[in-house]
């Protein structure tokens, strides 16, 4: 309660100070003047408020993707007391062109009645739950078609709840053998300073696996634009200003998805592995 009465109160009193809840990440997030400005803020909630605060860089919206088509059998089978599950579902997922408008196609492509019409949406709910969250390190997954052309159901152990449960984990099976990759949101950067500082603002910017697209000179001025990673963003402003005396000044808006660099990945997914392995995701 005294956390939210801080914030509520730091964000009436100062308009430049601003909170926000990322629903995708689960995290609050404050932004402001700089490093130090919210520096300020947290020392106070501290001092004033009795809270004990943690803080870190935001959480970066990752997706996760596919980078070849693959196949995907998978049978659900459970016997219990009375009546069981049963379900098989066959077929492949295969990467969306990339200027695809949706994110994810679900294709029906069953003929001979292999499974039950009635089952069909219980299948595209099972996919669509799959694609929630991906197994690489939990965060949504784009850019894929799927696509069911076989299967087979029992007369008395199928169930929706079987087809549902027998896609999502024919999803997981598809996923695996399809080269998952783990794609990072890009911006498109621009940056303008005086021309003195050309070296270092253009240093600043490769350091942070920044690409330069363009970059003019005019009226004693820089203005170079990049498409840099969000992830390498977080701070940025602090290091601008010292390297400008003060004086450069950056925009950025997101501009696209692309692959992370692999040892990036691999360490996102051990991460991934071992907060799982301790039962918080």
């Amino acid at each position: 309660a005294n956390f939210s009465k801080a914030l509520n109160r730091f964000s009436k009193e100062d308009p430049t100070f601003r909170v926000k809840r990322d629903e995708e990440t689960a995290q609050t997030i404050i932004s402001g003047m700089g490093e130090l400005h919210l520096d300020i803020y947290v020392e106070r909630i501290k001092r004033e408020y009795g809270c004990e605060v943690v803080t870190g860089k935001p959480q970066v919206a990752f997706r996760e993707t596919i980078g070849k088509k693959a196949e995907f059998s998978y049978t659900h089978k459970k016997q219990t007391g009375g009546r069981g599950q049963f379900a098989r579902v066959m077929g492949y997922l295969e990467p969306l062109p990339a200027d695809a408008v949706e994110q994810f196609e679900f294709v029906d492509d069953v003929t001979g009645g292999s499974i039950p019409r009635e089952f069909i949406p219980a299948c595209e709910k099972g996919f669509k739950e799959a694609i929630q969250e991906g197994s690489l390190i939990g965060f949504p997954v784009v850019g894929v078609r799927v696509v069911i052309n076989d299967g087979s159901s029992h007369a008395v152990d199928s169930s929706e709840q079987a087809f549902k449960t027998a896609s999502l984990m024919a999803f997981r099976e598809g996923f695996e053998k399809a080269k998952p990759t783990v794609l990072e949101p890009i911006m498109k950067v621009e940056v303008t300073a005086p021309e003195e500082f050309q070296g270092s603002v253009m240093g600043q910017l490769n350091q942070r696996r920044g690409m330069i697209i363009a970059s003019e000179n005019a009226e004693g001025y820089l203005t170079a634009q990049a498409e840099v990673p969000l992830n390498e963003m977080f701070g940025y402003s602090t290091d601008l200003r010292s390297a400008t005396q003060g004086k450069g000044e950056f925009t950025m808006e997101f501009m696209k998805y692309a692959p992370l660099p692999k040892n990036e990945q691999e360490t996102l997914i051990a991460e991934y592995k071992e907060a799982r392995a301790k039962g918080n995701k």
